[in-house]
């Protein structure tokens, strides 16, 4: 055989999904021809993983002019150039003349126009084969770029279901993808016909894996097919107990050629396979009977009852009923959620009734769910695909879609599944379904489930809080408080990771912050240490709200960025939802308006299309706080004011009320002062059935925004009395704020400096930076000077007043802006800007922009963005 040479054509390759830093490595090497240069790139990687399209890629890049060769035999390497010279699959070359190429490429020479791109299959690191060469080894696709693959390759066809099982089934691996993509009918991809159990496809891909088997001892063959066999059994990644291959017949010695292979890796007494696709060639390219043998033999020797039944399930060829049975009634607690599912997934397979099958496949999904495994569930839950209507997998699906997807649809599932389920899961549906209403911000259809719940005669925590919930939102809170306070009552002895997050929800609804942060610091203990791993993201959302509430934004951001972490791993997208909301109302108070407005907008994007109404009312909120600690009362008061008044687009009701005393300075500040009376109003009515610590003093602070002159100060003295009574030091830094501001503005300097200076303390200590730099701004209104500022530079020859209205000006404000920045009238501020501009000597806004930048006495947005991050 010859090298075949080809010249680039106008037809380009399918798109590579997920490799841009190969792409660019490639088209790096193809550039350096251009310029009269050559190098080298190895791409290694497993059989699969697009080697050889990079390599038509390569050569489809190549400008007019510049030929290509491919290498299919050994020979040398062409000497003139500019060449593209491609070697696909080096590693089935002899061994001999696979190194004297390596040797040659170590030695091409840069200036020789002539660029090698060589391909080989995964070698073994530290083996010295590619020393000196630039190697770029090919790691399997992420699940985004494997979706979009699979979006191309169905057209957009594929059910959602289905699309996510076959990206976990590929493991990355785009060449597998689209074997398993080709292997289905039509109505599989679309959902309408249960998938096959395997997944058909990627036989020749397998193959490729059990090839580096084939050429092992027959010891280590023997050992290699137990230990696959054994890993049905295993949770995943757990490996395959050594000892037990032994009793099962495996020679020892058959370890040792397999490890020199690459092909597994033995530590602390398990062998584990070195890619999960060598354990699943070699199970399915063993020859039925083989297989089977093998379980048997693992099924005798299995000291563990349930890990024997998997194994005899693994050996069976037909329905087993006895067996399935026994599998079933094996698989329950304390055994993992995870093992459970599996075993309940075998019972199902080995199960000829439809009725029970279905029965066993959601019982399968609902042990994947708390698993915290919603791929798998779902996959099971397509198995049933063609059975009658049933109540356990409307549940599953329902509580799915409560974490991922619209609410309302899981409302709806969790409704239909209550109607079909025996009194107790019944229960739990309709408690769903409540759930899903209360994301929604819909009261009735929350009461309309809670009202269905059956009485709880055996769980009285539970049925207090029933009956609490419903009494609260029907308007009897007296009798609704007292209630949910009976379901506080048994919390010391509660340790269900459910009741606590309940409790902690009770807490909240009467006001009992503190409870209701030791609930979730509880429930998030015992999920840690007891599962499920479903609930970790919603008890570290509990925990997060309660201490945003108790006014401890610190550790409310810690809880929730954790969160927002475990909530991507087990993907519950609702979850993470409300959780950028907990994250932007911490943003907004500590000043990070970048941060608040990211999380802001990424609780907004996932609140809208899934109806999520709570978290999007706290995401505006908090966008709303970040305008109001920037001196944009206006924008705020208009952010907020759909929400906490009354028509069809009120924010959700149980964040309306906390929401009035931000509305009400907003809308004091930008003059909409009726309204502001009107939301106090409905927040005083609030404050009177609630025991909310911090009520009563920001009820004070919002009739101290809107009393007349002769009785604003003992206003805020009594709103700052009450401040002294209970918790907040962010809210008591507030009201000292609008205290001082008054005074400034009424020009009683001296008395505003005491609690100007209070709450810039205060703001300081909660880390509330834009809140602390308007109290500094004050301050020097005030005529008094602040520690560790730096001085005013070309702005020491104005009054602090001019200094104040200077910088806001160079910012980017309009003279209404500021007059409302700094309570003062527009006259004002024009007076004082004509006098700034004459003692400087600049002419507009933007010559003071520019000496105040080139002073340092603006900030520099590159750098505070930066020091966020």
């Amino acid at each position: 055989m010859t090298p075949s040479t080809t010249v680039p054509g106008t037809l380009r390759p399918p798109e590579l999904h997920g490799r841009r830093e190969e792409i660019a490595a490639v088209d790096a090497l193809v550039g350096r021809l251009r310029t009269g240069r050559g190098g080298v790139l190895v791409l290694t990687a497993p059989p699969g993983l697009g080697r050889t399209a990079l390599v038509e890629h390569a050569r489809d890049t190549c400008a007019p002019g510049i030929p290509s060769v491919q290498l299919t035999v050994p020979t040398a390497l062409p000497r003139q150039g500019p060449l593209l010279v491609c070697v696909d699959d080096a590693h089935t070359w002899p061994s001999a003349a696979r190194s004297a190429l390596l040797a040659d490429l170590r030695l091409l020479p840069a200036e020789r126009p002539v660029a090698v791109l060589l391909t080989l299959a995964e070698h073994r690191a530290g083996s010295g084969e590619l020393s000196g060469l630039a190697t770029l080894h090919l790691g399997p696709l992420d699940d985004s770029a494997a979706a979009a693959l699979l979006d191309r390759l169905t057209c957009g066809s594929a059910d959602p279901v289905v699309a996510a099982w076959l990206i976990r089934e590929a493991a990355g691996n785009p060449r597998l993808l689209r074997a398993l993509v080709a292997a289905l009918t039509p109505g599989q991809l679309a959902g309408r016909t249960p998938l096959p159990d395997p997944l058909p496809g990627g036989e020749d891909l397998l193959d490729d894996y059990a090839a580096r088997i084939a050429v092992l001892p027959a010891d280590a063959r023997a050992l290699l097919l137990l230990a696959a066999a054994a890993g049905e059994h295993e949770p995943d990644g757990a490996g395959a107990d050594l000892a037990l291959l032994v009793r099962a017949g495996a020679a020892p010695s058959g370890l040792a050629p397999a490890e020199a292979a690459g092909v597994v890796v033995g530590a602390g007494g398990r062998v584990h396979f070195t890619h999960p696709l060598l354990r699943r060639a070699v199970l399915r390219r063993a020859p039925l009977a083989r297989r089977r043998a093998a379980h048997a033999r693992l099924a005798a020797v299995c000291r563990d009852p349930l890990s024997c039944l998997v194994q005899l399930a693994c050996a069976a060829g037909d329905h087993d009923a006895p067996l399935a049975g026994a599998l079933a009634a094996a698989a329950t607690e304390p055994r993992p959620h995870a093992e459970r599912s599996a075993a309940l997934a075998r019972a199902a397979a080995l199960t000829a009734d439809t009725t029970l099958r279905t029965d066993r496949l959601a019982a399968a999904a609902e042990a994947s769910r708390l698993a915290g495994d919603p791929v798998r569930a779902r996959a099971l839950l397509a198995r049933t695909a063609g059975a009658p209507a049933h109540g356990g997998v409307h549940r599953v699906r329902g509580l799915l879609s409560l974490a991922d997807g619209p609410a309302a649809d899981a409302r709806e599932e969790l409704l239909t599944a209550a109607l079909l389920l025996p009194p107790e899961p019944a229960r739990h549906a309709l408690i769903g379904a409540a759930e899903a209403a209360w994301a929604m911000g819909d009261a009735a259809a929350y009461r309309e489930a809670m009202a269905r719940v059956p009485a709880c005669a055996d769980d009285p925590p539970l049925e207090a809080y029933r009956a609490g919930m419903c009494a609260v939102l029907a308007g009897r809170t007296a009798e609704g408080h007292a209630q949910l306070r009976r379901c506080l009552e048994d919390l010391p002895a509660t340790s269900d990771p459910a009741g606590l997050l309940r409790a902690g929800a009770a807490a909240l609804v009467v006001g009992e912050v503190e409870t209701a942060c030791g609930a979730g610091a509880r429930a998030l203990a015992a999920v840690r240490a007891y599962g499920p791993e479903v609930l970790l993201p919603r008890a570290l959302e509990h925990l997060a709200y309660g201490e945003l509430r108790a006014g401890r934004h610190t550790r409310a951001r810690a809880h929730a960025l954790e969160g927002l972490r475990a909530a991507h791993r087990i993907g519950q997208p609702n979850v993470a939802v409300s959780l950028h909301a907990v994250l932007a109302l911490a943003a907004s108070v500590e000043g990070d308006a970048d941060a608040c407005a990211a999380h802001a907008a990424a609780a907004a994007a996932g609140a809208g299309p899934h109806g999520l109404t709570q978290a999007a009312t706290l995401a505006v909120w908090a966008v709303a706080r970040a305008d109001l600690a920037a001196g944009r009362p206006g924008d705020a008061a208009a952010r907020l004011a759909p929400l906490v008044a009354p028509g069809p687009r009120r924010g959700h009701f149980a964040v309306r009320m906390l929401a009035v005393p931000c509305f009400v300075e907003a809308a004091v500040q930008a003059g909409r002062t009726a309204e502001a009376r009107s939301a106090t109003a409905e927040f005083a009515r609030w404050a009177d059935v609630t025991v909310d610590g911090l009520a009563p003093a920001q009820l004070a602070r919002c009739r101290a925004l809107l009393a007349p002159p002769q009785q604003t100060a003992a206003a805020y003295e009594s709103a700052l009395a009450l401040h002294d009574r209970s918790p907040g030091e962010f809210e008591r830094a507030r009201t000292q704020l609008l205290f001082g501001q008054w005074l400034r503005r009424r020009r009683r300097t001296r008395e505003a400096r005491d609690p100007l200076r209070d709450a810039l303390v205060g703001f300081e200590r909660c880390g509330a930076r834009a809140w602390a730099d308007r109290s500094r701004g004050e301050l020097r209104a005030a005529g008094e000077a602040v520690a560790g500022e730096p001085g005013p530079g070309p702005l020491a020859v104005l009054t602090p007043q001019q200094q104040r209205i200077a910088r806001h000006v160079a910012e980017g404000a309009t003279n209404r802006e500021v007059a409302v920045r700094l309570s003062v009238s527009h006259r004002t501020v024009d007076h004082h800007l004509r006098n700034v501009f004459a003692a400087l000597g600049v002419r507009s806004r933007v010559e003071l922009s520019r000496l105040l930048a080139g002073d340092g006495g603006l900030p520099d947005r590159d750098e505070e963005i930066a020091a966020h991050l």
